[in-house]
């Protein structure tokens, strides 16, 4: 039965723009866009409820924007407009094989998006549409990470998984130094000390204050978010340490 063995029945999945841009770094790769609502696919016909939070670093970073001379709250607005474009193209790979989906905006733009309204997602969810949401929060001066930790609080999602490049969290870069140790687990408060790349503190303190579990993996690897969602142990789990 589909859903029977699932560790995970309602998750949020966080998605860095870069992942998107695949080798080129820059804009949209169509078909790693493809293989990725594949995967996608495979995971909602197990039954399980799936949201996404897109980023838009392949397209605008709000934050370097800033760095660059434009206003922050302008470089901050267009980074979420970088988001809503991402946001359309996967859902245009999901519906062409057969994934009802929805774009919902923090920002109205209802020509191409829903609004957000959060009791409206929950029952996109419980539908059995994959639900993307667009647009930030609405708001400058906020990640996309802190958007993903606020919308799993919503809808009431059991985790939030951040999709990386990288095969989980790091002492140090590991594209940059070898010997970089890998943590299978780790706890909010050290994240937080450590000041480990995970997501923004903000996020962070948010899934601390809730007990959400945040699990951080590669995307890059065909077939993880399935195992994440299995329950496999892959990348790094990071939690209150309770057993």
């Amino acid at each position: 039965m589909a859903g029977q063995h699932l560790k995970y029945r309602r998750i949020i999945l966080k998605v860095t723009g870069e992942v998107l841009a695949g080798a080129q770094m820059h804009g949209i790769d169509g078909h790693l866009v493809r293989s990725f609502a594949e995967e996608i696919k495979d995971v909602k016909e197990m039954g399980c409820q799936m949201a996404l939070v897109m980023g838009g670093g392949n397209i605008f970073r709000g934050a370097a924007l800033s760095e660059g001379g434009v206003e922050r709250v302008t470089a901050d607005y267009m980074g979420m407009l970088a988001t809503v474009i991402n946001s359309l193209a996967l859902q245009d790979a999901l519906e062409k094989i057969d994934v009802s989906t929805r774009v919902m905006s923090a920002i109205e733009m209802r020509q191409v998006a829903e609004p957000y309204i959060r009791r409206r997602a929950t029952r996109h969810l419980e539908k059995g549409r994959v639900v993307i949401f667009a647009g930030g929060t609405g708001n400058p001066y906020f990640t996309t990470d802190t958007t993903a930790s606020l919308r799993a609080m919503e809808i009431g999602a059991e985790v939030i998984l951040k999709a990386t490049k990288v095969e989980g969290v790091y002492d140090a870069d590991p594209l940059k130094y070898q010997g970089a140790k890998k943590y299978g687990e780790l706890t909010y408060i050290e994240v937080l000390n450590q000041e480990l790349k995970v997501m923004d503190s903000t996020a962070v303190s948010l899934c601390m204050d809730n007990q959400l579990p945040i699990v951080v993996f590669n995307i890059m690897e065909k077939g993880n978010i399935k195992r994440v969602v299995l329950g496999e142990k892959i990348g790094t789990l990071v939690s209150t340490g309770k057993k």
